[in-house]
């Protein structure tokens, strides 16, 4: 693979798995995320390039996807993978009547508003075969108590990625992970690492990704 592809929030969790994954099959890897030295550790260790940047602010997003079209063999960026995200509180105890106002705007700020600010950034540097991949969750599409505005968040995300993949040529969607082990939540589940190629297998399947909801199930159907 000599694709050209971008992580953000990808100091960590899924974030780190997901471009780990996408350089182990021999990606030109490009990292962003808003903690410099655990960002420059992981770029250094998986042969990346990196930059600090907060995915809340559309200019580090903008700055990002630039430095990434011209980090490849060839100048543009093929993937995009927005994995930056926030939850404040302890997960499954934040209900949303009770969310503050701070918290329920950063959610959407970092969770939706990044999303959309790297995605949107990504497009000017791609040709129609580009592909961006949105992690998501099944509380976008089943309510559980207490996930507040996480939940409302990642529903949002899947609004972007449907408005997206209808209003551009490149293949945008999202991708369900499940249930994995992160500092985010704190609820257990998958090792980041168990779920890396189900990314890299959206990557290479644009018709299927388009506007949809790729999870597990699918991945391993496609691959078994």
């Amino acid at each position: 693979m000599t694709e050209t592809v971008v992580v953000t929030g990808a100091a960590g969790g899924v974030g780190e798995a997901v471009a780990r994954a996408f350089a182990d099959e021999g990606a030109t890897v490009v990292l962003g995320g808003r903690n410099r030295d655990a960002v420059e550790t992981f770029a250094e260790d998986i042969g990346a390039e990196w930059m600090r940047a907060d995915a809340r602010d559309e200019y580090d997003a903008e700055r990002l996807m630039e430095t990434a079209s011209r980090a490849g063999e060839e100048s543009g960026v093929d993937v995009v993978v927005p994995c930056a995200a926030v939850y404040h509180g302890s997960a499954g105890e934040t209900p949303l009547g009770e969310e503050s106002y701070s918290a329920f705007d950063d959610t959407v700020r970092t969770n939706v508003r990044g999303v959309f600010a790297a995605v949107r950034e990504a497009l000017p540097h791609m040709d129609e075969s580009g592909r961006a991949i949105l992690p998501t969750g099944g509380v976008a599409r089943e309510a559980k108590q207490g996930f507040g505005a996480y939940a409302v968040s990642k529903a949002a995300v899947e609004g972007v990625a449907r408005q997206f993949a209808a209003d551009c040529e490149q293949a945008v969607g999202c991708v369900d992970p499940g249930t994995v082990d992160t500092d985010l939540h704190g609820m257990g589940g998958r090792d980041p690492e168990d779920v890396g190629g189900l990314f890299t297998w959206a990557a290479s399947v644009p018709e299927e990704l388009d506007g949809d909801v790729l999870g597990l199930k699918a991945w391993k159907q496609a691959t078994r």
